[in-house]
């Protein structure tokens, strides 16, 4: 299962650091969201002052009024982009890419920098995104604006020491370090995660960027992540009841990346609260071949799904979906590598199956709007379901 390879690529890889790629071939470019927004972006630096002076990245998508073109938000700054190309994007992500050969600093997104709040959106509900272990918080840009230009606050966390590279503001770079596939690593790792997602709630009362000051719904607040990520909104859900709905891309709820059978409390226990766990098709996570998500299922009370992205494989819930495609002609990629890592399905549907449940799941229980195709989903989006309550 991918999140076990992970993490052992994370013990095994090289930290180096690199310039920026001089002579990039490929370019990408993100797709624009499709809903009734524009998009945009601010930054946050925080300092947790309880947990010897802990500090985070964290980046906040939302719907915007651009009355002119703005600075576009970066994908990724310069100093964590050479990172992410040097040692991310093959030691951690395993996307078998050439090095030096795209320019991840220049990708744009479709966020505008620091643009004012649109107050057309109302009282935005909020969602956390937890990325996968050996990601950065951007590598699901593409989902997240999605979320946003359809009118959420949507809020990703970098978890400092965990992620393989956070910049902050004075140019320092902190990698990932001291990963170990143990159960005592795992469980570390999701107690400084759930306290870290904590942490980032508490603060978003007092944004005053972009306009945001009053415009929070703190009461309207959903979670979700990839692979750990997933793991995390679970964790994270049965620590804080703020937290009222969640989903997990593909993450397994183990804590022994040898032995699937040691299970995580929130797995033993399972949640009270709507919860979609969403697996990908072949060796993914699902609830017939994990463990641990067949203990969660058992033991949780409150809504829940469990589906399969047929066609999909583990990347397949992250921008490598979107990534691959782009770089796979002019980097001359071997096609069986960009079938291992984003599967059979074509690109588009998936993305447009994924924004789908994410918003239909955050629709019917943030703003208790409909999402009656979480019961009954249209032919055309290629799921498979395994259960549904």
């Amino acid at each position: 299962m991918r999140y076990r390879k992970t993490l052992a690529a994370v013990v095994v890889a090289a930290m180096l650091a690199v310039g920026i790629p001089a002579q990039a071939e490929a370019l990408v470019s993100l797709p624009a969201p499709t809903g009734p927004y524009r998009v945009g972006e601010t930054t946050l630096h925080l300092i947790d002052r309880g947990r010897q002076d802990r500090e985070l990245m964290v980046s906040l998508f939302y719907p915007a009024a651009v009355t002119r073109p703005g600075p576009a938000a970066p994908y990724m700054l310069d100093a964590a982009a050479a990172h992410f190309d040097a040692v991310t994007v093959n030691d951690y992500l395993g996307l078998g890419l050439p090095v030096g050969k795209v320019d991840w600093a220049s990708i744009g997104t479709h966020a505008t920098l620091n643009a004012p709040v649109d107050r057309r959106a109302g009282k935005l509900p909020v969602v956390l995104y937890s990325p996968g272990l050996g990601e950065p918080r951007t590598w699901s840009t593409t989902l997240v604006e999605q979320l946003a230009a359809a009118g959420y606050l949507v809020v990703t966390i970098d978890n400092t020491g965990e992620s393989p590279e956070v910049e902050f503001p004075d140019g320092r770079l902190v990698l990932l370090s001291g990963a170990e596939p143990t159960v005592a690593w795992v469980s570390g790792m999701m107690a400084t995660r759930v306290a870290d997602t904590s942490f980032v709630l508490d603060q978003l009362g007092g944004v005053t960027a972009a306009g945001l000051r009053g415009r929070i719904d703190l009461d309207a607040v959903g979670m979700f992540g990839h692979s750990a990520g997933g793991f995390a909104t679970a964790a994270a859900m049965a620590a804080d009841p703020r937290i009222r709905a969640g989903i997990n891309l593909d993450g397994t709820m183990g804590l022994d990346p040898l032995d699937p059978e040691v299970l995580s409390p929130v797995a033993q226990r399972g949640l009270d609260r709507p919860f979609l766990l969403v697996g990908s098709d072949g060796t993914g996570e699902t609830i017939t071949n994990d463990p641990s998500w067949t203990s969660f299922w058992a033991h949780s009370t409150g809504w829940k799904a469990a589906l399969t992205l047929t066609g999909s494989r583990h990347a397949s819930f992250t921008d490598a979906e979107v990534v691959l495609p782009q770089v796979a002609g002019p980097l001359r990629l071997d096609p069986a590598t960009v079938r291992d890592d984003i599967g059979t399905l074509d690109p588009r549907l998936a993305l447009r199956t994924l924004d789908r449940y994410l918003s239909g799941f955050f629709d019917r229980f943030l703003r208790h709007r409909g999402g009656g195709f979480l019961d009954d989903p249209e032919p055309v989006y290629p799921i498979a379901r395994q259960q549904a309550r």
